[in-house]
């Protein structure tokens, strides 16, 4: 787009090497959005915060991605009015930060709620039908070993799933979940009781106690400052013995050494991780390495339809909020945009960016 011709200024850290979403670096599906209010995107090469606030100073929006987009960088935006993530979580944006700036951060919240619940439901029944031990006792030729080890095994009716927080993906698994007889518990002290209700679930206002009653306990909180390491030592010492833990929402809500413990001393009896503290997560990582433990490498939301909507979305949602409306989704809903919004309004679906 010709300099005469752009009237907005988006930024984007230059990925290093080839990346699998965005080989062409064209951003094609990004700009049927953008393109539309004249919005150009710019790949800056930094190396640095430094060089890239130097780059990004004058931008009207930023996309996260490549980048951590810290407090340092959103102090340095003197014109920018929304920063777009392409994820549910925003741990990459210094969300306080762009709040106090004035800037708007949009995600991407009900794109793949749908495959993540279906990957819990995977991985849940996966650990608790030990399918990963009977696979290698068939490889190993121990055909007749599988049997004695289900001797132990509960009937799945009946058992008892608990819920750490209840926002989209949680419901979603709930309703997969109930007509496997089981019973449905959640904590989320930010959700109404009735919500829970109206969806079959029964609610429980101590994490503790969630985990005392629960049979498998599944993680579904974002990462932010509040749940850092919500689930330490206590929590998992007081879960059952014949307990799984799943987890396919954000591994740094996890005291990680604490599960490893868990695991180690058998006081649970095993864990379903998408999630780590560290991504990529170490080859030399215990949980890597322990027969009851189920591993896959982040890609609870992952199909062919995910990256395309993903992108399509956050460039909507940045050309809504560079139109001057208001987006779908903010994950501050409470900030007050620039001044220079004049025309700042509720996002309407009829009108779409730039009508």
């Amino acid at each position: 787009m010709p300099e005469g011709q752009r009237k907005y200024k988006v930024v984007v850290q230059k990925p290093e090497g080839i990346t699998f979403d965005l080989a062409d670096s064209q951003y094609k599906l990004e700009r049927e959005a953008l393109d539309e209010v004249g919005a150009e995107i710019i790949e800056v090469p930094a190396k640095t915060e430094e060089e890239f606030i130097k780059a990004a100073r004058d931008a009207d929006g930023v996309i996260a991605r490549g980048r951590r987009i810290s407090a340092k960088i959103i102090e340095g935006l003197d014109k920018a009015v929304v920063i777009g993530l392409g994820s549910v979580g925003a741990d990459s944006v210094d969300v306080g930060a762009a709040t106090k700036k004035g800037i708007v951060v949009t995600n991407v919240p009900d794109v793949f709620i749908e495959e993540v619940a279906d990957h819990t439901m995977a991985m849940f029944l996966a650990a608790h039908r030990r399918l990963k031990e009977m696979d290698q006792l068939v490889r190993a030729g121990n055909w007749r070993a599988g049997r004695p080890t289900y001797l132990s095994l509960p009937r799945l009716w009946g058992q008892t799933m608990g819920l750490i927080s209840f926002g989209n993906v949680a419901t979603a698994v709930a309703r997969r979940a109930r007509p496997f007889g089981l019973h449905l518990i959640a904590y989320d002290p930010y959700i109404s009781e009735l919500k829970m209700t109206a969806e079959g679930v029964e609610p429980v206002t101590s994490l503790i106690e969630l985990c005392e009653r629960s049979d498998f306990l599944s993680m579904h909180a974002p990462s932010t400052a509040e749940t850092h390491k919500m689930l330490t030592e206590k929590h998992f010492n007081a879960m059952k013995r014949t307990a799984l833990f799943i987890n396919n929402g954000r591994g740094k809500t996890v005291d990680e050494p604490a599960l490893i413990k868990a695991l180690k001393e058998k006081r649970i009896a095993g864990a379903a991780l998408d999630v780590f503290y560290d991504e990529p997560v170490d080859t030399e990582n215990p949980l890597l390495h322990m027969p009851n433990v189920i591993v896959t490498p982040h890609i609870a939301s992952a199909t062919a339809r995910m990256m395309p909507e993903t992108r399509r979305r956050l460039g909507r949602e940045m050309a809504t909020v560079l139109s001057g409306r208001w987006p779908r989704s903010a994950v501050n809903p409470d900030v007050l945009p620039r001044t220079k919004l004049t025309r700042w309004q509720p996002f309407s679906m009829d009108r779409g960016p730039g009508g």
